[in-house]
Protein backbone atom coordinates (compact mmCIF):
# COMPACT_ATOMS: atom_id res chain seq x y z
CA UNK A 1 0.00 0.00 0.00
CA UNK A 2 1.49 3.40 -1.12
CA UNK A 3 1.61 5.87 1.77
CA UNK A 4 0.64 9.41 1.56
CA UNK A 5 4.82 10.29 1.06
CA UNK A 6 5.22 7.65 -1.74
CA UNK A 7 2.23 9.46 -3.48
CA UNK A 8 3.63 13.33 -3.24
CA UNK A 9 6.86 11.55 -4.77
CA UNK A 10 5.76 9.73 -7.79
CA UNK A 11 3.61 12.99 -8.18
CA UNK A 12 6.66 15.40 -8.00
CA UNK A 13 8.61 13.04 -9.87
CA UNK A 14 5.79 12.80 -12.99
CA UNK A 15 5.37 16.50 -12.93
CA UNK A 16 8.89 17.42 -13.42
CA UNK A 17 9.15 14.56 -16.52
CA UNK A 18 6.00 15.95 -18.04
CA UNK A 19 7.72 19.53 -17.35
CA UNK A 20 10.72 18.22 -19.75
CA UNK A 21 8.33 16.95 -22.15
CA UNK A 22 6.25 20.05 -22.90
CA UNK A 23 9.49 22.01 -23.24
CA UNK A 24 11.22 19.68 -25.37
CA UNK A 25 8.14 18.73 -27.52
CA UNK A 26 7.02 22.74 -28.05
CA UNK A 27 10.36 23.82 -28.17
CA UNK A 28 11.65 20.83 -31.47
CA UNK A 29 8.33 21.75 -33.21
CA UNK A 30 7.76 25.51 -32.99
CA UNK A 31 11.03 27.17 -32.68
CA UNK A 32 13.38 24.59 -34.53
CA UNK A 33 11.46 22.38 -36.75
CA UNK A 34 8.99 26.11 -37.38
CA UNK A 35 12.35 27.65 -37.98
CA UNK A 36 13.95 25.69 -40.40
CA UNK A 37 10.99 23.73 -42.67
CA UNK A 38 9.11 26.35 -45.10
CA UNK A 39 5.76 24.75 -46.49
CA UNK A 40 6.12 26.69 -49.79
CA UNK A 41 9.26 25.76 -51.15
CA UNK A 42 11.01 22.32 -50.56
CA UNK A 43 14.62 23.73 -51.58
CA UNK A 44 14.45 26.59 -48.46
CA UNK A 45 13.99 23.73 -46.15
CA UNK A 46 16.82 21.69 -47.78
CA UNK A 47 18.77 24.94 -47.63
CA UNK A 48 17.95 25.59 -43.95
CA UNK A 49 18.65 21.85 -42.68
CA UNK A 50 22.46 22.37 -44.35
CA UNK A 51 22.76 25.58 -43.16
CA UNK A 52 21.55 25.35 -39.92
CA UNK A 53 22.71 21.82 -39.30
CA UNK A 54 23.28 22.03 -35.11
CA UNK A 55 20.05 23.78 -34.92
CA UNK A 56 18.39 20.51 -36.88
CA UNK A 57 20.61 18.14 -34.91
CA UNK A 58 19.35 20.01 -31.45
CA UNK A 59 15.37 19.22 -32.54
CA UNK A 60 17.02 15.68 -33.06
CA UNK A 61 18.28 15.85 -29.38
CA UNK A 62 14.94 17.22 -28.00
CA UNK A 63 12.96 14.84 -29.41
CA UNK A 64 14.91 12.18 -28.03
CA UNK A 65 14.77 13.01 -24.65
CA UNK A 66 11.40 14.00 -24.84
CA UNK A 67 10.49 10.46 -25.50
CA UNK A 68 13.29 8.89 -22.54
CA UNK A 69 10.76 10.98 -20.42
CA UNK A 70 7.50 9.77 -21.68
CA UNK A 71 9.20 6.22 -21.26
CA UNK A 72 9.80 7.04 -17.86
CA UNK A 73 6.45 9.04 -16.95
CA UNK A 74 4.51 6.22 -18.56
CA UNK A 75 6.02 4.09 -15.17
CA UNK A 76 5.96 6.58 -12.68
CA UNK A 77 2.09 6.96 -13.78
CA UNK A 78 1.44 3.46 -13.45
CA UNK A 79 2.97 3.09 -10.47
CA UNK A 80 1.06 6.57 -9.17
CA UNK A 81 -2.76 5.39 -10.12
CA UNK A 82 -2.11 1.32 -9.57
CA UNK A 83 -4.07 1.26 -6.73
CA UNK A 84 -7.31 3.25 -8.09
CA UNK A 85 -7.79 0.98 -10.70
CA UNK A 86 -4.69 -1.51 -12.02
CA UNK A 87 -5.84 -2.45 -15.13
CA UNK A 88 -6.86 1.09 -16.40
CA UNK A 89 -3.22 1.91 -15.23
CA UNK A 90 -1.75 -0.45 -17.00
CA UNK A 91 -3.65 0.09 -19.83
CA UNK A 92 -2.30 3.57 -19.66
CA UNK A 93 1.04 2.84 -19.49
CA UNK A 94 1.21 0.31 -22.62
CA UNK A 95 -0.44 2.36 -24.85
CA UNK A 96 1.61 5.74 -23.80
CA UNK A 97 4.86 3.26 -24.77
CA UNK A 98 3.47 2.33 -27.94
CA UNK A 99 3.60 6.26 -28.62
CA UNK A 100 6.92 6.52 -27.58
CA UNK A 101 7.80 3.51 -29.64
CA UNK A 102 6.11 4.96 -32.83
CA UNK A 103 6.96 8.69 -32.44
CA UNK A 104 11.11 7.00 -31.86
CA UNK A 105 10.39 5.08 -35.57
CA UNK A 106 9.61 8.17 -37.19
CA UNK A 107 12.06 10.11 -35.48
CA UNK A 108 14.93 8.24 -37.78
CA UNK A 109 12.98 9.70 -40.85
CA UNK A 110 13.62 12.99 -39.32
CA UNK A 111 17.23 12.32 -38.85
CA UNK A 112 17.13 10.70 -42.26
CA UNK A 113 16.36 13.94 -44.10
CA UNK A 114 19.52 15.37 -43.27
CA UNK A 115 21.53 12.53 -44.44
CA UNK A 116 19.84 12.92 -47.36
CA UNK A 117 21.05 16.14 -47.86
CA UNK A 118 24.34 15.59 -46.86
CA UNK A 119 24.73 12.61 -48.99
CA UNK A 120 23.85 14.72 -51.87
CA UNK A 121 26.56 17.40 -53.00
CA UNK A 122 24.10 19.04 -55.65
CA UNK A 123 20.25 18.39 -54.43
CA UNK A 124 18.30 17.70 -57.74
CA UNK A 125 14.06 16.98 -57.94
CA UNK A 126 14.48 13.49 -56.84
CA UNK A 127 16.70 14.85 -53.69
CA UNK A 128 13.56 17.02 -52.99
CA UNK A 129 10.87 14.37 -53.77
CA UNK A 130 12.31 12.44 -51.03
CA UNK A 131 13.23 15.06 -48.65
CA UNK A 132 9.87 16.19 -48.43
CA UNK A 133 8.11 12.50 -48.02
CA UNK A 134 10.62 11.95 -45.18
CA UNK A 135 9.28 14.99 -43.75
CA UNK A 136 5.72 13.75 -44.42
CA UNK A 137 6.47 10.46 -42.93
CA UNK A 138 7.72 12.04 -39.43
CA UNK A 139 4.57 14.04 -39.77
CA UNK A 140 2.36 11.45 -39.96
CA UNK A 141 3.95 9.16 -37.48
CA UNK A 142 4.07 11.68 -34.91
CA UNK A 143 0.33 11.83 -35.60
CA UNK A 144 -0.16 8.26 -35.54
CA UNK A 145 1.20 8.08 -32.32
CA UNK A 146 -0.85 10.53 -31.01
CA UNK A 147 -3.75 8.55 -31.48
CA UNK A 148 -1.99 5.72 -28.78
CA UNK A 149 -1.45 8.81 -26.69
CA UNK A 150 -4.86 10.36 -26.92
CA UNK A 151 -6.23 6.56 -25.78
CA UNK A 152 -3.34 6.68 -22.95
CA UNK A 153 -4.74 9.44 -21.84
CA UNK A 154 -8.47 8.50 -21.51
CA UNK A 155 -7.34 6.21 -19.20
CA UNK A 156 -5.74 8.45 -17.44
CA UNK A 157 -7.69 11.07 -17.43
CA UNK A 158 -10.44 8.48 -15.93
CA UNK A 159 -8.04 7.56 -13.00
CA UNK A 160 -7.41 11.36 -12.06
CA UNK A 161 -11.18 11.48 -11.47
CA UNK A 162 -11.79 8.42 -9.89
CA UNK A 163 -7.93 8.87 -7.53
CA UNK A 164 -9.55 11.22 -4.88
CA UNK A 165 -6.23 12.23 -4.74
CA UNK A 166 -6.16 14.54 -7.74
CA UNK A 167 -8.51 17.20 -8.78
CA UNK A 168 -10.92 16.13 -10.85
CA UNK A 169 -11.27 18.72 -13.54
CA UNK A 170 -8.00 17.92 -13.96
CA UNK A 171 -9.44 14.43 -15.37
CA UNK A 172 -11.87 15.67 -17.24
CA UNK A 173 -9.53 18.18 -19.01
CA UNK A 174 -7.29 15.48 -19.99
CA UNK A 175 -10.12 13.17 -21.32
CA UNK A 176 -11.31 16.07 -23.62
CA UNK A 177 -7.73 16.88 -24.70
CA UNK A 178 -6.93 12.85 -25.68
CA UNK A 179 -10.56 13.42 -27.79
CA UNK A 180 -8.84 16.35 -29.84
CA UNK A 181 -5.67 14.39 -30.32
CA UNK A 182 -7.50 11.52 -31.64
CA UNK A 183 -9.63 13.49 -33.61
CA UNK A 184 -7.32 15.61 -34.76
CA UNK A 185 -4.89 12.81 -35.80
CA UNK A 186 -7.20 10.82 -37.69
CA UNK A 187 -8.28 14.28 -39.59
CA UNK A 188 -4.33 14.93 -40.75
CA UNK A 189 -4.46 11.01 -42.00
CA UNK A 190 -8.04 11.01 -44.03
CA UNK A 191 -9.32 14.10 -44.18
CA UNK A 192 -5.83 16.38 -44.36
CA UNK A 193 -8.51 19.49 -46.05
CA UNK A 194 -10.15 19.92 -42.69
CA UNK A 195 -7.46 19.51 -40.49
CA UNK A 196 -6.91 23.59 -40.46
CA UNK A 197 -10.02 24.02 -38.52
CA UNK A 198 -8.98 21.40 -36.64
CA UNK A 199 -5.60 23.03 -35.23
CA UNK A 200 -7.08 25.60 -33.31
CA UNK A 201 -8.47 23.23 -30.84
CA UNK A 202 -4.65 21.98 -30.02
CA UNK A 203 -4.78 24.97 -27.99
CA UNK A 204 -6.93 22.82 -25.06
CA UNK A 205 -4.24 19.85 -25.25
CA UNK A 206 -1.48 22.50 -23.81
CA UNK A 207 -3.53 23.98 -21.24
CA UNK A 208 -5.02 20.60 -20.35
CA UNK A 209 -1.53 19.02 -20.04
CA UNK A 210 -0.05 22.35 -18.83
CA UNK A 211 -2.22 22.35 -16.03
CA UNK A 212 -1.86 18.94 -14.76
CA UNK A 213 1.95 19.17 -14.83
CA UNK A 214 2.19 22.16 -12.90
CA UNK A 215 -0.58 20.53 -10.00
CA UNK A 216 1.66 17.60 -10.33
CA UNK A 217 4.94 19.89 -9.28
CA UNK A 218 3.04 22.16 -6.91
CA UNK A 219 -0.20 20.74 -5.89
CA UNK A 220 -1.89 19.24 -2.46
CA UNK A 221 -2.47 15.81 -2.97
CA UNK A 222 -5.84 15.40 -0.80
CA UNK A 223 -6.03 12.38 1.98
CA UNK A 224 -9.41 11.22 0.57
CA UNK A 225 -7.56 8.72 -1.90
CA UNK A 226 -8.55 5.84 -3.66
CA UNK A 227 -12.34 7.26 -3.86
CA UNK A 228 -13.02 5.22 -6.78
CA UNK A 229 -16.21 6.99 -7.94
CA UNK A 230 -16.61 8.91 -11.55
CA UNK A 231 -18.14 12.16 -11.07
Amino acid sequence: MQTDHDIRLLGRAAGLLYLVIIACGIGSELFIRGSLYDDMDISVTAANILAYSALFKTGFLADSIMLLCDVAIAIVLYLLFRQVDKTLALFAMVFRLVQAVIIGMSLLFYYATYLLLTGNAQPDAQTYFMLSLLIDMHAYGYDLGLIFFGIANIALGVLVIRSGFCPRPLGHGLVIAAVIYVIGSYTRLFAVEYHTFVEPAYLVPLLAELAFCLWLLFGKFVEDKYAGQLA
